[in-house]
């Protein structure tokens, strides 16, 4: 099952259960011009489902997102994924608080999380919390964060190769979004795009 979530358009769940379906494919996301508080809570209830959980947030005008995700593997043999992008500019600020709960006996769980964040100026901020609370053993379980700025020997390169110093920062921020950017269909991309 896949489902697409645009803050501001579509209702986001604060709660959701995996039990009958072998995978579910969740992308969230926030466009430019949009504040908000996301917060949502998955519990996989069934050895060998699936979620695939990932957002984009865009705080380019002084917008403010606010995540709190907590995903709860409540058995074993269940699988979670979440990766998380966002771009920040013009004092947007984010804050990410994301946990993976593992129960007790909930041994063969496979769970990752990803946090990731430019910051195009000095004026916005992002504060990224993963974290994990284990409490079975047999498991494989990740977190990682970053936040940064664009790349500039990157930027150095395309403006050697003649590129209008816009339109390569346009293609940094598009390359960084991708993985959670390909999620979406192409009306949805065009969306975006157009707003940024």
């Amino acid at each position: 099952m896949n489902r697409i979530y645009i803050a501001g358009i579509d209702e986001i769940p604060q709660r959701c259960t995996l039990e009958d379906n072998d995978l579910l494919k969740v992308t969230i996301v926030c466009p430019p011009g949009y504040s908000s508080d996301i917060n949502f809570a998955i519990d996989l209830l069934r050895p060998g489902v699936q979620l695939d959980l990932a957002g984009l947030y865009f705080c380019t005008r002084g917008e403010r997102q606010n995540f709190n995700i907590t995903v709860r593997h409540l058995v074993g043999g269940a699988t979670s994924h979440q990766l998380f992008k966002g771009i920040l500019g013009q004092g947007g600020s984010a804050v990410f608080n994301g946990l993976i709960h593992v129960a007790p006996g909930a041994g063969q769980t496979v769970a990752t999380q990803q946090n990731h964040s430019i910051l195009l100026d000095s004026t916005s901020s992002s504060e990224t919390h993963p974290q994990l609370e284990i409490y079975a053993d047999d498991v494989e379980c990740s977190h990682g964060a970053t936040v940064g700025a664009l790349n500039a020997d990157e930027l150095f390169y395309l403006r050697s190769r003649g590129i209008p110093e816009d339109e390569a920062r346009r293609m940094q921020i598009l390359s960084f979004l991708s993985p959670v950017l390909s999620r979406l269909p192409e009306d949805k991309q065009k969306f975006l795009l157009d707003r940024l």
